[in-house]
């Protein structure tokens, strides 16, 4: 599986776990002490790698056992379909990994029910090697501590036409980077087309609040907070938009696929993609393609979206210092490094974005947009709340599309979808 940015945003399912021990957290069960001989046999899940990884990950164990002889790794990969189910039942009954590829809403329902070790106690010497905003992308609203090594990131640059930018009157090389930017050229292109060309394909998500500076929860992780003023400001401007036809008018459907079948008929002006979009681009559409512009992502923060892998070590483990060990080994710069050569991710270890392969250009599609993203990533967060679920993802979806068709306010819909999730929120606990 080639994990591009749209596959490892679809990877990160915040699935609820209805785990049977629904704890306060905590580290039950096992040691927090992870400076003791690194030494027994441990279990190592993965997450759909096994196809396509084999030989990169059985060369990480033969590695990892020769620099701690006494050790031995036992690797178990899951299929996509279901990992997250897999993880509840394996968490229900006593029978979770030692170490387990997780993402940051997987590992939320484990830290609540002290099945996660603290890697702030365990493991805080490493700490320093990660990138700040990798570190924080598995700490818990309302819980101290941090529950997974980072392990690869992804994020998406922005494409845009630079041929419609041009009709429009606009300088595409000078593309939108904030909302405000966005929203004066989104609404110029309407106007300047006749209603013909719309700058964007998609509704707002929660990542669209976070970029835009909302507020997503209270700081005690027990209740959302984006219906506030800057929240409603951010959907008021897209109801605008979609009243100028600045937002395509499928928006309300729109998935991946079809918004990218608007950009590539050059319906619509700007849509995130990869490095695999523009080999499609070639291919389908020569005259888009000669046209293309690459850009970060949109953000009135100054830090773009990032979704994180991470790799989590289990409270219970009966061999703490080997699993902590394990966890970092496959986290570090060197073995991140080594995986990212083999697949379109990104390190999360401080100062592997600054390697050549990252950074210097080859005249390639591919390295052009690895060169965009990294240099994006350095500095990235991941906006979705560990405690945002799918069915809160479909609620505020819902309550987006009401205000967007003019049957709610902006500010009674996100009063709905706040309640909505708050409600969830409260399921989950």
């Amino acid at each position: 599986m080639r994990i591009s940015r749209r596959t490892l945003a679809a990877a990160a399912v915040a699935l609820v776990l209805p785990l049977s021990a629904c704890g306060s957290g905590g580290d039950s069960g096992g040691s927090t002490d992870a400076s003791g001989k690194v030494e027994g046999d441990i279990t190592f899940q993965t997450w759909n790698l096994r196809a396509n990884f084999k030989p990169y990950f059985e060369g990480l164990i033969a590695d990892f056992e020769k620099k701690y002889p006494g050790t031995h790794v036992k690797w178990i990969d899951q299929p996509a379909e279901g990992y997250a189910d897999k993880i509840s039942a394996d968490a229900a009954g006593g029978t979770l990994p030692d170490v387990v590829n997780v993402s940051p809403d997987l590992v939320a329902p484990l830290v609540k029910a002290g099945l996660a070790l603290d890697l702030d106690k365990a493991a805080a010497i490493y700490k320093s090697e990660y990138l700040d905003g990798a570190w924080a992308s598995h700490q818990v609203p309302g819980m101290h501590g941090t529950y997974a090594f980072p392990w690869y990131l992804n994020t998406g640059p922005l494409f845009y036409n630079k041929s419609l930018f041009k009709k429009a009157g606009i300088d595409p090389g000078t593309p939108p980077r904030t909302y405000d930017d966005l929203f004066a050229d989104a609404l110029r292109m309407a106007r300047k087309s006749g209603g013909k060309v719309a700058t964007l394909a998609n509704v707002p998500t929660i990542e669209d609040f976070g970029r835009y500076g909302v507020e997503l929860m209270n700081k005690e992780g027990t209740g959302f907070a984006f219906n506030d003023a800057k929240g409603v400001e951010l959907l008021t401007k897209y109801k605008e938009l979609y009243d100028a036809k600045a937002l395509d008018p499928q928006a309300l459907t729109a998935t991946p696929e079809s918004s990218g079948k608007k950009f590539l008929t050059e319906a619509v002006a700007m849509n995130p993609g990869s490095a695999l979009d523009l080999g499609n681009f070639k291919k389908q559409a020569p005259n888009l393609y000669k046209n293309i512009g690459i850009t970060d992502q949109i953000t009135s923060t100054g830090h773009v979206n990032m979704y994180v892998m991470g790799v989590m070590v289990n409270s219970r483990t009966k061999h703490t210092p080997a699993a902590v060990a394990f966890a970092h080994f496959v986290t570090d710069a060197r073995n991140q490094m080594s995986f990212a050569k083999k697949v379109a991710i990104f390190p999360s270890t401080a100062g592997s974005l600054d390697d050549p392969y990252f950074t210097k250009e080859d005249g390639t599609d591919e390295t052009r947009v690895r060169i965009a993203a990294a240099k994006s990533l350095k500095n990235a967060v991941n906006y979705t709340p560990v405690l945002f679920s799918e069915q809160m993802k479909t609620a505020l979806r819902n309550e987006v599309a009401k205000t967007l068709q003019g049957k709610e306010s902006p500010k009674a819909a996100l009063d709905n979808a706040v309640k909505a999730c708050d409600q969830l929120l409260q399921q989950q606990g």
